[in-house]
């Protein structure tokens, strides 16, 4: 096989419709674009979620129920854990080594990855799987 014999594999390439070049191409005089309307004229388009003057759906609805408090915590794998070498490790000794951002006031540590030295974590929650990882390695939960 050379490279002036590759080929596409048949069906692969399909020719471009050449719209508004006659009834039998099959795409002529309206060209797809159906008789009359706001979508039949150039630059004939509306914002997402317009319904024509009416009153959309997403604001029609009434907004209320869950507001989530994801902005103040942060997840933190087992490996990341690797990369501290304070002794006892808290929300502190995270942002000091440049792990999480200044604003994050909750830490949870999952399983993920795998940690080589015994650690001494205080204040941050751990997942089963990566308590049992920390104590297998060695290391101590302090609260």
């Amino acid at each position: 096989m050379r490279l002036n014999e590759l080929k596409p594999n048949p069906g692969s390439k399909s020719k471009k419709f050449r719209k508004g070049k006659g009834h039998a191409s099959g795409l002529g005089k309206t060209s797809g674009r159906g008789h009359k309307g706001q979508k039949a004229r150039s630059g004939g388009f509306h914002k997402v979620g317009f319904e024509g003057g009416q009153m959309p759906l997403q604001r029609r609805v009434p907004k209320r129920g869950f507001t989530s408090n994801q902005k103040d915590s942060a997840e933190l794998r087992l490996d990341q854990l690797n990369k501290i070498e304070s002794e006892v490790i808290d929300i502190d000794a995270l942002k000091n080594a440049n792990i999480i951002p200044r604003y994050i006031q909750r830490v949870k540590v999952i399983a993920s990855g795998s940690i080589e030295k015994a650690v001494k974590l205080q204040g941050i929650k751990l997942t089963k799987g990566a308590e049992e990882a920390v104590t297998k390695a060695g290391g101590t939960i302090l609260d």
